[in-house]
């Protein structure tokens, strides 16, 4: 059932102008974004455009520190070059379709759509102390997780840098209407970063540098379902970013069933170079469990992931499961969730149990999409 757009608890849709792609344009072709340079690559395309550099830092600071939406805002950039700019490095490269915030108001999705006609989703989440943007790095996903809308999808394609720039730039204006300021980025949404390597480290850079948005690596998230040799290349990286681990079960036969990737990647293997990575970063790594009823929620289960994490520098995050209609998964009732948890912390785990938010607007990755995706099918 769509959302009813009409009704007070849920934002309009917005529907911006955006020029498509030429018709048999491919992905080879389709223009870089403003987003998906940084600023000495800007400035080289400023400078081969035959204008002075520092042109460059002001439409850098334009884009990142006042939060215009389009060049003709940028009243101190000459007119010829901001025409130039939109022919070779468009700002527009992501369209807002669909705008749906929880009866809360603290939840807001928002589905994109791409120059090339994907669809991809972000999410904004408004705490009391914090602003938190889960952004999408892929249309669909590769992996497969059994339980996981997105999986159903299969992978389109990887977004660019600039794709996962522009989310993060549409939370940041949609976090400032609302007072607030955007603190935290988590990679959580479509797709796994780690197979979207190069794009993904090239949007932690551009989101990090100091004369842009300025956000601490520390406060940005990176989620995998487990790409052992990503991994042990992100250790190498100087990025202190946070790096949460998608377990959900702490046995290959289990865990292969629920993540695939699994099988090619085991839990020894993964084990073992996440430990090299702690050893490398001397960061805590987070272990993200979805907890789905009568699957992987027993006390026995519980046991054998305490046994799994013990002695390792680690933090257990309980995600009690966000259903999906055509997926048979369910959430533990509130008492097993807690038990679970409380079998973790005994055993000197460090465990949160993280209720999702927005499940009144399907906020679960890859829900929104589903859903218009399936009603552009039938229409």
């Amino acid at each position: 059932m769509m959302f009813d757009t009409s009704s007070p608890s849920n934002a309009d849709s917005v529907a911006l102008p955006l020029a498509p792609l030429q018709p048999g344009a491919s992905r080879r072709t389709r223009p870089r974004g403003l987003y998906d340079l940084t600023l000495a690559e800007l400035e080289t395309c400023v400078t081969e455009l035959g204008h002075p550099a520092y042109r460059a830092r002001q439409v850098w600071n334009w884009a990142y520190r006042q939060f215009a939406r389009d060049y003709a805002a940028m009243q101190n950039v000459p007119a010829v070059l901001r025409q130039e700019l939109q022919s070779v490095a468009p700002m527009d490269t992501l369209e807002p379709v669909r705008t749906v915030t929880a009866d809360d108001g603290e939840t807001i999705k928002t589905l994109y759509r791409t120059r090339d006609g994907e669809l991809l989703e972000t999410v904004l989440m408004l705490y009391p102390d914090r602003a938190t943007v889960c952004v999408s790095c892929q249309v669909g996903c590769a992996v497969g997780c059994a339980f996981c809308a997105t999986g159903l999808m299969g992978l389109a394609r990887n977004l660019s840098a600039g794709e996962i720039v522009a989310q993060v730039v549409g939370a940041t204006r949609e976090a400032r209407e609302r007072g607030r300021t955007l603190t935290n980025i988590v990679m959580m949404g479509m797709g796994e970063p780690l197979q979207n390597y190069a794009e993904t480290m090239k949007f932690i850079r551009i989101v990090h540098d100091p004369d842009g948005l300025n956000l601490g690596a520390r406060r940005i998230t990176v989620s995998t379902s487990g790409i052992v040799p990503r991994i042990a290349a992100l250790a190498q990286e100087d990025l202190p970013v946070n790096l949460a681990v998608s377990l959900h079960a702490p046995d290959d036969e289990q865990r292969s069933e629920l993540v695939p990737i699994n099988r090619r990647y085991p839990i020894a293997m993964l084990m073992d170079t996440i430990d090299q990575y702690i050893a490398r970063t001397g960061r805590r790594v987070s272990f993200e469990y979805a907890l789905m009823r009568g699957i992987n929620d027993s006390d026995d289960t519980a046991r054998k992931l305490a046994a799994l994490l013990r002695g390792r520098l680690c933090h257990v995050n309980i995600i009690p499961l966000n259903p999906v209609d055509v997926l048979p998964y369910e959430r533990p009732d509130p008492a097993g969730i807690e038990r679970f948890a409380g079998i973790l912390r005994e055993a000197g785990i460090p465990t949160t149990v993280c209720y999702s938010r927005g499940l009144d607007i399907d906020a679960a990755c890859g829900q929104l999409r589903a859903k218009e995706t399936a009603v552009r099918a039938a229409s």
